[in-house]
């Protein structure tokens, strides 16, 4: 009976280091992997120019002076449908403004202001140019912040091609130092990018004028609205990748 036991528990320990043995064996021995960087430096026209106008009115009653702003910013869009623009409210606010009176030694109330600002893009610098020609001189108009930029539009396509190139990079990085060892890089096993690519440059020029100098100002400044050239945008695209062995 001793015996059998004994012959029994040889049995079971043979097999279960049988077992773990092949386990062992079997079990899935990890990719050797490389992990490198890959970038793309790349630049892209400005497409689009833009400016932004506003209309700022002040009144002893606010609903007067609302309705002052609301009126003209009514006009100036109604002209906008008109035209091959794109356009968006980007400010609208009013407020009981004072200002400090020496004489008195006191803030004293000048009244409400109102202000609405919308901006309007398009495609040339004539059409922009065209547009601030209709209300130059005009009463509470004012424009400001010129500038050109790069749609999202064509700024798309870009990026992805950019995407691509910079994976390639990343790529021949891993084969180069892989060739190290007489081995190559294999199928890619996991990558993350980075995209350095404002939508909107920092403006080309700014135009800050008081509606009484308006037209004088507007007409000096875009004599030579096709010489105005801005730099195109920058892309940067960075990848970080991790490649197989081969």
């Amino acid at each position: 009976m001793k015996k059998s036991l004994i012959w029994g528990g040889s049995v079971i320990g043979t097999g279960a280091v049988l077992a773990l043995l092949f386990g062992w064996l079997e079990k899935p021995v990890p990719p050797r992997v490389i992990s490198v960087d890959g970038q793309c430096l790349t630049s892209v026209q400005k497409d689009r120019t833009a400016i932004t106008l506003r209309v700022t009115t002040l009144d002893k009653s606010a609903a007067t002076s609302m309705k002052m702003a609301t009126a003209k910013i009514a006009e100036i869009t109604d002209y906008l449908k008109k035209q091959d623009v794109q356009m968006q409210t980007t400010e609208f606010n009013s407020y009981e403004k004072s200002e400090w009176n020496r004489e008195l030694e006191k803030s004293v109330v000048l009244g409400t202001e109102t202000t609405i600002a919308i901006e309007v893009s398009a495609d040339n610098i004539e059409t922009i140019e065209k547009i601030l020609t209709q209300f130059a001189g005009q009463e509470n108009v004012y424009s400001e912040n010129l500038r050109m930029y790069t749609s999202a539009e064509a700024m798309k396509p870009v990026l992805e091609e950019c995407l691509g190139a910079a994976v390639e990079n990343a790529r021949e990085r891993a084969d180069a130092l892989a060739a190290g060892d007489g081995r190559t890089a294999g199928k890619m096993l996991s990558v993350s990018y980075n995209v350095s690519a404002p939508s909107i440059q920092p403006r080309a020029s700014n135009f800050l004028t008081t509606s009484a100098k308006m037209a004088v100002a507007e007409a000096d400044a875009f004599s030579a609205a096709g010489s105005i050239v801005a730099k195109d945008t920058e892309v940067s695209v960075s990848v970080s990748a991790t490649f197989e062995i081969k």
